[in-house]
């Protein structure tokens, strides 16, 4: 019998105790770390590289700035931050911890392991005091977190006075005419990639579902704003399938 006062959330088309979807989500990404990032390119064609660029274009790191990137995984985003800004530093955060090390095997490649720190913990609840960076990203991770307000406030409590959040996330198409192509491709080819892939297809088809339970571009903009970021903005990546949101702790 289910209690009627028992938290629920949804872990794609199902729906879930809260204090079970951090487990199941870990799941999904222990399964799938060191074939993750080969997926992704074959996912998006390699597109996501051009978006995690495109995140740096409106980011311009510079100078001795500190981030902290939230359900890094393998650490893309973070390692991309500190080769475009030589004297910043940079702290991945996963709770995956075969992510971390794949990431921290590609660090050990790239000539940046002294600049970058691996650290095991969950978005809602951020292991570090408050005000303690300049920037906080999450890439394609906001919409597999159990409550994402809490994880949005917590990111803007560990930033600092004039410290910017940018979420790179999949998002709503902008033209509506394209929507059953793209849903014919996610449902059908993704899931069955991922079997080929990784031996798991059960992970990509939840992944495939995360994506439309997650939030239009204006809404998650609102769900920003509530969490006290100011100069909330947005801008769609090919057509609206991702979508990058900016905002500021002033």
């Amino acid at each position: 019998m289910t209690d009627e006062n028992e938290s629920r959330t949804h872990f794609g088309a199902r729906e879930v105790r809260e204090d079970e979807k951090a487990g199941l989500v870990q799941d999904v990404f222990s399964s799938v770390a060191s074939r993750y990032d080969l997926m992704n390119d074959l996912m998006s064609g390699g597109i996501h590289r051009l978006w995690k660029d495109a995140t740096m274009d409106w980011l311009a790191p510079h100078g001795r700035k500190r981030l902290l990137d939230v359900a890094g995984g393998t650490g893309d985003v973070a390692l991309r931050f500190l080769k475009r800004a030589p004297e910043a530093s940079a702290v991945v955060l996963d709770m995956t911890e075969p992510m971390l090390d794949e990431g921290r095997r590609r660090a050990g490649g790239s000539g940046l392991a002294d600049r970058v720190e691996w650290v095991g913990g969950d978005a809602m609840s951020l292991p570090f005091p408050d005000a303690a960076f300049d920037v906080c990203t999450i890439s394609f991770g906001i919409r597999n977190v159990t409550r994402i307000g809490d994880a949005l406030s917590e990111a803007f409590r560990v930033l600092g006075t004039g410290g910017r959040l940018m979420v790179l996330e999949f998002s709503r198409l902008t033209v509506p005419a394209l929507q059953d192509v793209y849903d014919l491709y996610s449902f059908n080819v993704i899931p069955r990639m991922g079997q080929a892939v990784t031996g798991d297809r059960e992970s990509y088809q939840y992944l495939v579902e995360s994506i439309r339970r997650f939030p239009d571009q204006e809404s998650f903009a609102e769900m920003i704003r509530q969490a006290g970021f100011e100069q909330v903005r947005y801008r769609n990546l090919s057509m609206g399938i991702a979508a990058l949101h900016s905002g500021w702790k002033i």
